[in-house]
């Protein structure tokens, strides 16, 4: 195992760090383009993902006894899986269903995400125990602890199943807009 610790051998090994964080950053962006069919721009990210890995592991692969450069390369593909979901959460907007069953307070939970500035759909159905509330809405993802919040604040025992939804065409969505 070699330790080489001047100036030239950090500098590299922070240059394979970001190398491997942004690889690892497109990579973890590019899965969510895929998901949403989303071909042209996944193939881009696919050929700059391929760039920058080959890059990187070329680095390591030379000297797979440089203890530096195997660091930089292992942390740097940690740091970007982070980074990564941190781009997705922050930058990509995707849209979360929310189921709510409700056994009683249903239409008050309907009214109190209406009033949050939510789309709800309300239909009753037959449960275990009897008739129940069935909510749907779908909202972006950054808006479900707050709908869920707003759920618990009217009807804590109400059971609440939040799933991604792949497309969304047209309804209200609570950004205020209606998706054309």
């Amino acid at each position: 195992m070699v330790l080489d610790l001047s100036t030239d051998a950090i500098l590299f090994a922070l240059f394979l760090l970001f190398l491997r964080v942004l690889n690892t950053g497109i990579g973890t962006v590019r899965l969510v383009v895929v998901t949403r069919q989303q071909q042209f721009l996944a193939s881009v990210l696919a050929f700059f993902e391929a760039l920058l890995f080959a890059v990187s592991i070329g680095s390591v692969a030379n000297d797979l006894n440089n203890v530096l450069n195997l660091a930089a390369y292992c942390g740097g593909f940690a740091i970007g899986s982070y980074v990564g979901m941190v781009i997705e959460r922050r930058f990509i907007t995707s849209f979360m269903t929310v189921n709510i069953i409700a056994s009683e307070r249903g239409h008050d939970i309907a009214l109190a995400l209406r009033k949050a500035g939510y789309g709800v759909t309300e239909t009753t159905g037959e449960g275990h125990e009897g008739k129940v509330t069935m909510l749907r809405s779908v909202v972006i993802n950054r808006d479900v602890p707050k709908l869920v919040s707003v759920v618990r604040a009217t009807h804590e025992q109400a059971f609440v199943a939040v799933e991604e939804a792949r497309a969304v065409h047209r309804g209200w969505i609570r950004a205020g807009r209606n998706q054309q």
